[in-house]
């Protein structure tokens, strides 16, 4: 019999719904809130409301996308944490009483889990996944962590950011730069019509395989400031320069410490996932890494770097072939422990 899995994704402001089936992906909705943009940031409790609204319709049409029935679904996994404590309640709750209706059981997933086994979903354009063990950068807004995979179920982090992540650097620079929001991708967008050594920022590089982008932050802000004091319109005019010298002052540091890992450990196989996967400079580098060294390399379509239900849902499955399932009595978790 077909194990069919429903998953649930409502970790920050993306309300998300999948369904695989043996692994297969069948359907993958996304509702984005728009509601943040005015603010430059999300606003915890508009996108709680939001997700209220939203989670109905869009589980609705994940399973009618899908060609399935509600009574075909074996189990429902969801976003557990880490995340906005209301938002992840709006999907915990909804999946325990969809769980309680259908009597099927219940599957928690760490968020960042589900990033990482992003790379296990099968679609047509995606039947090559990674053997274990394998290294994977995980780079988001909130997390930068190197990650050694040894299994489903068995996950080391060997290096993490010890102040800001990657992600937050890209946001916080672009938002002083008067970039739209979310930032990372405008950063992106500039930043190929710039030249990467244009400007040269701070590279803070702390011992062993941790990461630190506060630094670059700190700097980058001081260059701005000393330069709009010589020129009130500096951003304006080199702003393609800054975009592509920033992004090639982040992607240089996470790389660097990529390759490092790899060398160390002695793997043959890494792979990129989370939010700045979708960085196109970071995607090329990884792949100039793999192909320097000679690694099996595995970069996620788009539209698994965002935070998706697909991934929860993949993640569940291979829980479900273990039984590993879910009290109904657990609350989601803020900071849920990696």
């Amino acid at each position: 019999m077909s194990v069919i899995i429903l998953g649930i994704e409502s970790s920050c402001d993306d309300t998300s719904a999948a369904v695989i089936r043996d692994g297969h992906l069948l359907s993958n909705l996304i509702s984005t809130q728009q509601v943040h943009e005015e603010y430059g940031g999300v606003v915890p409790e508009l996108a709680s409301r939001a997700h209220q609204a939203n989670i109905v319709p869009v589980v609705d049409m994940a399973i009618k996308q899908a060609g399935i029935k509600l009574g075909d679904i074996l189990a429902i996994a969801f976003t557990r944490g880490p995340g906005l404590l209301g938002s992840l309640l709006v999907g915990t709750s909804f999946a325990k009483g969809l769980a309680i209706a259908q009597n099927i059981p219940l599957i928690e997933v760490n968020h960042l889990h589900g990033h990482i086994l992003s790379h296990f979903i099968l679609t047509s354009n995606q039947t090559q996944v990674p053997g274990f063990p394998f290294l994977c950068l995980l780079v988001s807004g909130g997390h930068t962590q190197l990650v050694l995979v040894n299994n489903f179920d068995d996950m080391q982090i060997i290096g993490k950011t010890i102040d800001d992540a990657a992600g937050e650097a890209f946001d916080k620079c672009a938002k002083v730069m008067g970039l739209g929001y979310p930032g990372g991708p405008e950063v992106d967008k500039l930043s190929a019509l710039g030249n990467p050594t244009a400007f040269r920022f701070a590279k803070p590089l702390p011992h062993g395989l941790d990461f630190s982008f506060s630094g670059l932050k700190t700097s980058f802000l001081y260059f701005l400031r000393d330069n709009l004091e010589k020129d009130p319109n500096f951003i304006e005019n080199r702003k393609y320069d800054l975009c592509a010298s920033l992004q090639h002052t982040i992607v240089t540091i996470l790389i660097d410490k990529l390759g490092t890992a790899a060398r160390k450990l002695g793997v043959k196989e890494i792979a990129l996932a989370g939010g700045v996967a979708a960085n196109s400079g970071l995607r090329d580098a990884v792949m100039r890494l793999g192909k320097k060294r000679g690694l099996r390399t595995f970069i996620p379509e788009l539209k698994f770097t965002t935070d998706n239900a697909a991934m929860i849902a993949i993640a569940g499955y291979y829980k479900f072939k273990k039984n590993e399932f879910a009290d109904h009595s657990l609350t989601p978790q803020a900071r849920l422990p990696f």
